[in-house]
């Protein structure tokens, strides 16, 4: 099989590239940290003439399969498949390695960082003291005794629930599944999003991105959030509508958000990015030696283990 692994988070741990190289001696990985997921120009010209790829955030397309009749298997390094079209990869009859939760644990921790950095302040602290200023401590508040709200208690959403346990908080949950096993094992409250917005303190989200989800996080969503709250994403930036959230940290109710995913990446807006109450990180949640590991070796196995996507479907259930 002859691989080619457009995404340089693969390249990132080189003990990765020489066990794929072992198993597939004519793969292809881009170790120069090129973007080619930036078009799909870039995507089919690297692509072009290989059996098997490992992809990130590169698209997966009609047109991109189109153009390369001989790419036969799509191995995808995560668990995020907004980027992937399943009824392209149908018709032109090619396979979707892919398994969830990989690196939920590593998301997950960094959300509740975000959560922790928002409530006490730290991004402004931090600025203030390289600045030199010496400023006051500005009060912030525990995460112990918080109302945590998770929305979409998946793989990783079900890791965030495990972590604040240890700070005694009470946790809501809005998910479209029925989760009550967990639920009650975690002590957790079924809310519905309404709700969610209204009693969380926390806000973290934890969906993935379906026409019913797209831009849910908008001006009457933030409105609806009880004053003072910190929002975070971790999931996927179109979720969110960015300048309702830039409204919302300028004009409240929130007081802060702790962003890792953009709808474009990196964001142009600089204005957003320099708002002292923004915490934003460039995509890093599962940017753990730890989480490298487990979804190249996963993405590795999807080539050889896979399946023909069929949409509507797990894992492109679009409710």
């Amino acid at each position: 099989m002859r691989v080619a692994v457009p995404a340089y988070a693969f390249a990132q741990f080189p003990p990765l590239v020489d066990e794929l190289k072992a198993m597939h001696p004519d793969s292809k990985v881009n170790t120069a940290g090129e973007r080619y997921y930036l078009s799909e120009e870039r995507v089919i010209e690297y692509l072009r003439g290989y059996d098997a790829a490992i992809v990130s955030f590169e698209p997966i397309n009609d047109r991109v399969l189109s153009a390369l009749p001989e790419l036969k298997v799509v191995a995808k390094l995560g668990v995020g498949l907004d980027k992937v079209d399943p009824h392209a990869m149908r018709k032109h009859g090619v396979r979707l390695g892919w398994a969830g939760g990989v690196n939920k644990r590593s998301v997950a921790e960094l959300a509740l960082c975000l959560m922790l950095m928002g409530l006490r302040h730290v991004t402004p602290l931090i600025a203030e003291m390289k600045a030199g200023k010496g400023p006051l401590p500005i009060l912030g508040r525990d995460l112990s005794g918080c109302t945590v709200g998770i929305h979409g208690c998946g793989h990783i959403g079900k890791e965030v629930v495990k972590l604040v346990q240890p700070f005694g908080c009470k946790v809501l949950a809005c998910d479209i599944l029925d989760m009550g096993d967990f639920y009650r094992e975690y002590g957790v409250e079924a809310v519905s999003f309404d709700e969610l917005l209204a009693r969380s303190d926390v806000l973290s989200v934890h969906l993935t991105v379906t026409k019913k989800t797209r831009n849910i996080y908008d001006r009457a969503a933030f409105s609806r959030m009880k004053p003072g709250a910190v929002f975070v994403n971790t999931a996927r930036g179109l979720l969110v509508d960015e300048v309702a959230l830039k409204e919302a940290l300028i004009n409240g109710p929130i007081s802060c958000a702790g962003i890792d995913a953009f709808a474009v990446e990196p964001p142009a807006d600089k204005e957003f990015l320099a708002l002292p109450n923004l915490i934003p990180t460039p995509h890093a949640g599962a940017c753990t030696v730890d989480a490298r590991i487990a979804m190249g070796r996963n993405a590795m196995r999807g080539l050889t283990e896979n399946f023909l996507p069929e949409p509507g479907k797990p894992p492109f259930d679009d409710r």
